[in-house]
């Protein structure tokens, strides 16, 4: 019988070129290639638009905007499963940055779907066509989109990827991105080729999708056709044994399915049902009277509580004759039950009352209900800077006095149980130092405390006392820089003149946050956001800030002298008058920043962004400027003496006033003659000054006789 032959509808009379070529490699070799150029397409689509987005971003002649959500959501379920510490808080970049971004996220899934329904309606890619590779079904047809998303979503990446990622995130190798490369690596390699031996060496994904990987300049035979023309030539003697094999073999039995076992054996199929029937009844009993039990004994306990808390609010009224002491032990037994009302009853005694012991007392009840008793502590909180604000000068003693009790329970608590404040809301709470003419009634003080779990939003921490302090601490994973870290919300709260010393602040969120005037020495700031931030007048000595963002930020009087803002983003800040003595900001973006007046002295801002700033009359002696972006800056009357502008880009800058030497020449003097030996001048060798605007005739001395480049230069 002849044997039936599925050919491609593509014309085979005379194979292409690139078909030729293609039949030099071997077809595994071919397959490889055509799917490393389909990955290779998707990832360029997305990369290229990331990259030139990452350029836009810094230059200054583009707007600001916010990023695209989209983007924002993307980023965060991208590095949720591969545990990338994320900020959270909305950034600014430039408007075709927004726009590239957005693109760079989207381009990659169009062409991963067209690549998807080329190969479904197809049976190839582009890269498949180029190598000369198809993909089929078994009858020799283009696969179908159902089974192309199981071929590739399921066995070429979803399995593999699977077992890489399960591997890595309960491994020792936890989170180390390289890590879990390599094993995907590996487990993707192994699927497409540690099978390949097995049933007609068909890699496992077109084994689980019943497809074909074949040459498309050859014929394909179904497996099916090759199948029927075997049973064909059978005899009828071959017939009949076949069939008295399969009678008599144990192995069909074994094969026949679940159905015909249980037919064959009524009485365990019987015994089976029963004994799971019974299992699941049984279960569902014990359940449910371990829940009506449990429902019953809370019941129980709550009534207890109850009457036990009304017994105990009896003692504690004003109408009650019991001594200080016996209100004192009544107070402390109230802090032990487990019952709300209890703690609301203490919350507003706390309020209340005047005396210092019980008062004391009361706070001790408070801290032995623990972080429970915040949420009641802050509603009353609130209540009370309420009542400051709006009261007249005959009851604000009263209030302030009120508000200081509370304000001193809030902080005994959160000093007791500290790095055991998951998810507390401190959100607009008042927690300054309150003060009633030269009197000051309360100053919070939390030194070396752990307060990643706590949310101060819009809260008032006016001087308070966070040294050694830790905002950001490790998630349910148990390790540090990872997705899931506990991180303190201190968004537009109000810390002025708090002394965050040593304070571990990185990644927490700053945005728009009042530190004027607060203490930074040697804090962690490093990856923190701090988007028009008020920094004015801080104390920033020796603080970690690299990688942070500034933007539009105001440091204006700050001393932030030996910092490290490598990288930061710090676009439009305002540094006016800082002393940034020894600081480092290599590769830093400084965009737009105005450092007017401000002391850089010996300062590192190599590759450093700084187009269009303004650096009008600085001290930038010493400074190194090598392979700086000073494009349209304004350096008027700047004093650059021992700079090293090596390398920097000053096209555009304004040097009008600027100090290249510190012992210039004389006007009278031809600008080609050498300054003299000893000097404390810039170096300049190399440097473009052509487009540099604003050089007198001092200037273009000095440039041309140590080496920089003008068209003035003889």
């Amino acid at each position: 019988m002849t044997t039936p032959i599925v050919r491609r509808g593509t014309n085979h009379n005379k194979p292409s070129e690139s078909n030729r070529q293609a039949n030099s490699l071997s077809l595994k070799k071919r397959r490889l290639l055509s799917w490393a150029a389909e990955v290779a397409i998707v990832l360029v689509s997305g990369l290229v638009p990331y990259g030139i987005g990452v350029f836009a971003n810094t230059r200054s002649e583009f707007s600001r905007v916010p990023l695209n959500p989209v983007i924002a959501v993307i980023e965060r379920e991208v590095s949720r499963p591969l545990a990338l510490p994320v900020s959270y808080g909305n950034r600014n970049v430039s408007l075709p940055t927004n726009i590239l971004w957005t693109l760079a996220a989207l381009a990659p899934l169009t062409l991963s779907c067209w690549q998807l329904y080329l190969l479904a309606k197809t049976g190839s890619t582009i890269p498949k066509r180029w190598f000369a590779v198809q993909v089929v079904s078994e009858q020799g047809t283009p696969p179908g989109l159902a089974a192309v998303l199981v071929r590739e979503g399921v066995g070429r990446w979803g399995v593999p990827l699977s077992v890489a990622y399960i591997l890595w995130r309960y491994s020792p190798a936890f989170p180390n991105l390289v890590i879990l490369t390599g094993l995907a690596a590996i487990a993707l390699c192994g699927e497409a080729t540690g099978f390949s031996r097995l049933r007609n060496r068909r890699a496992f994904h077109d084994q689980i999708a019943g497809t074909y990987t074949i040459d498309a300049t050859k014929p394909f035979i179904p497996p099916s056709a090759t199948k029927k023309q075997s049973r064909e030539e059978w005899n009828e003697s071959d017939e009949e044994a076949a069939i008295a094999s399969v009678v008599m073999s144990p192995e069909t039995i074994r094969q026949s399915g679940l159905w015909r076992w249980m037919v064959s054996n009524p009485s365990i199929t019987l015994f089976s049902i029963a004994l799971v029937s019974m299992t699941v009844v049984l279960g569902t009993l014990v359940a449910t009277q371990v829940y009506i039990q449990s429902q019953e004994n809370n019941r129980t306990t709550e009534s207890g509580n109850r009457k036990q808390f009304i017994d105990l609010e009896k003692r504690l009224k004003a109408t009650s004759n019991a001594s200080v002491e016996e209100r004192e032990r009544t107070i402390m037994a109230m802090g032990t039950l487990d019952y709300s009302q209890s703690t609301q009853f203490l919350v507003d005694l706390l309020a209340e009352e005047t005396n210092p012991i019980l008062l004391n007392t009361i706070q001790q009840a408070l801290v032995n209900v623990g972080a429970d008793a915040i949420p009641y502590l802050k509603r009353k909180n609130l209540l009370l800077a309420k009542a400051v604000d709006s009261s007249s000068s005959s009851e604000q003693l009263k209030n302030q006095q009120e508000l200081q009790v509370n304000q001193q329970a809030i902080n005994k608590i959160l000093g007791t149980y500290t790095s055991q404040l998951q998810n507390i809301d401190l959100s607009r709470s008042r927690l300054s130092q309150t003060v009633s003419g030269s009197t000051a009634f309360f100053n919070l003080v939390l030194d070396r405390a752990a307060l990643w779990g706590v949310n101060f939003r819009g809260a008032n921490l006016n001087q308070a006392s966070f040294k050694n302090s830790r905002f950001r601490g490790p998630g349910p994973d148990g390790r540090l820089d990872t997705y899931d870290d506990s991180i303190a919300d201190l968004r537009f709260t109000s810390m002025k003149q708090a002394n965050l010393s040593e304070a571990y602040l990185s990644r927490v969120l700053l945005n728009k946050s009042d530190l004027s005037g607060a203490t930074l020495n040697k804090a962690n700031l490093s990856e923190a956001r701090l988007l028009s931030a008020n920094l004015s007048s801080a104390q920033l000595v020796g603080a970690d800030l690299r990688g942070a963002i500034l933007e539009n930020a105001s440091l204006t009087g700050a001393d932030i002298g030996e910092a490290k803002l490598n990288e930061a983003e710090m676009f439009g800040a305002q540094l006016g008058r800082s002393i940034a003595i020894g600081a480092q900001l290599s590769y830093a973006n400084l965009t737009k920043t105005n450092w007017q007046a401000a002391d850089l002295s010996g300062a590192y801002l190599d590759h450093a962004n700084l187009s269009s700033a303004n650096l009008n009359a600085t001290r930038l002696t010493n400074v190194i400027l090598r392979k700086a972006n000073l494009e349209n800056a304004s350096l008027r009357n700047a004093d650059l003496s021992l700079a090293d502008l090596q390398g920097a880009n000053v096209a555009g800058a304004d040097f009008q006033g600027a100090i290249l030497s510190a012992v210039g020449t004389d006007p009278s003097e031809q600008f080609v003659q050498k300054p003299q030996i000893g000097v404390q001048s810039a170096l300049i060798k190399g440097v473009d000054f052509s487009q540099a605007k604003n050089l007198d005739a001092k200037q273009l001395a000095y440039i041309c006789t140590q080496g920089g480049i003008h068209p003035r230069c003889p």
